[in-house]
């Protein structure tokens, strides 16, 4: 089939071959901004088909696909070669092709309304927390130090080259994030993120003896809580997954979706709510205390996504608030955990999934 690559090559006869149903007819409704890709709900009717599905495209500029084209790919790759290997909810995955160099995909998604996105400006309750977090190990697990991911193409982990390259960007980005959000921070959490620049290197390369699956965003806006009671937490936009530390995303989750009041309550209950599902899904050798420290070590993650994001992202009132306020509640949990000074743990060869 000729790939879509606008929202009106999604045609009737272009969807009954893709979803091998009947498509008599469809009415697409945008969502989102479009900055990263564009992003459309269908409302189909026919024979044999979904009511309404959710269809993501390539951005409809240019430059923006070719420089996210691989992360294109890797979305791509997660839900035809990870999402059914693993525990995580995530939407079904109707259809999903990429022809070329990436710039060109289709991705038919699940349409998951009334669930609602999350707010990573306003946070979440605690109870929502722990969901989000149970649904992370559900992530984590099943592939824990699992080594044939490394067999699987655009899957890799992070090794000298990388760290090298990260801390010569470091502190140029930190300079053009300061420069344009630094007025809505504290000195002293302008000296916090000038301060990861002094071991985000090596950060980005320790502990590789616990490694797996890792979205590399998992916050607030990228899940959708149901209306039931508990939640059911979805994961979307897989763009980022990779190879790394897993309690890089718990702790990436935890200080930048709570405010720092009700984190420095809730957070040893939330990695042991964690820890409880990595063990009830077969991990093995790995302790609440190894998570703890995990956890402690990982919250550089959010500094990093968050001055990265801001500078080099496209100017929005609503994404310079949520930088902004990721940056203030990660800052403040790298002081309260004293994570600039955490050193990677001792190899344990022993952990592993059973």
């Amino acid at each position: 089939m000729t790939i879509p690559r606008t929202v009106a090559e999604l045609t009737p006869e272009w969807l009954t071959t893709a979803l091998d149903g009947r498509v008599d007819e469809v009415v697409a409704e945008p969502v989102g901004t479009g900055q990263i890709g564009s992003v459309y709900r269908l409302r189909l009717t026919g024979d044999n088909i979904p009511a309404q599905l959710m269809a993501k495209l390539p951005a409809a500029d240019p430059g923006t696909r070719a420089m996210l084209a691989g992360a294109y790919r890797q979305e791509i790759r997660f839900y035809t070669e990870i999402a059914g290997t693993v525990a995580v909810r995530t939407p079904h995955c109707h259809h999903a092709e990429i022809h070329g160099d990436g710039g060109a995909f289709v991705l038919l998604l699940e349409d998951l309304a009334p669930a609602r996105q999350g707010d990573q400006i306003a946070g979440c309750t605690v109870a929502h927390a722990h969901q989000a977090v149970a649904g992370l190990a559900g992530l984590h697990a099943p592939r824990w130090c699992d080594e044939t991911l490394l067999e699987i193409e655009g899957f890799s982990r992070n090794g000298p080259e990388e760290a090298a390259t990260l801390g010569e960007l470091y502190g140029p980005t930190t300079d053009l994030f300061l420069g344009r959000l630094g007025d809505r921070l504290t000195p002293e959490d302008h000296d916090t993120v000038r301060a990861c620049g002094d071991v985000i290197a090596d950060w980005l390369v320790a502990r590789p003896e616990r490694f797996g699956l890792v979205h590399g965003d998992y916050r607030l806006d990228n899940l959708l809580f149901g209306a039931e009671e508990p939640a059911v937490v979805t994961a979307v936009d897989w763009q980022t997954v990779n190879l790394g530390l897993p309690a890089r995303d718990l702790a990436y989750f935890v200080t930048t979706a709570l405010h720092p009041e009700t984190r420095r309550v809730e957070e040893e209950n939330l990695v042991a709510t964690y820890h409880r599902r990595l063990v009830e899904l077969g991990v093995t050798g790995y302790s609440l205390d190894d998570c703890r420290q995990d956890y402690r070590f990982g919250v550089l993650q959010g500094p990093l996504v968050a001055v990265f994001g801001a500078a080099y992202g496209a100017a929005t009132e609503r994404g310079d608030a949520m930088f902004a306020a990721m940056i203030r509640r990660s800052c403040a949990a790298i002081r309260d955990l004293d994570s600039l000074t955490a050193q990677p743990a001792s190899p344990r060869p022993d952990t592993h999934r059973s």
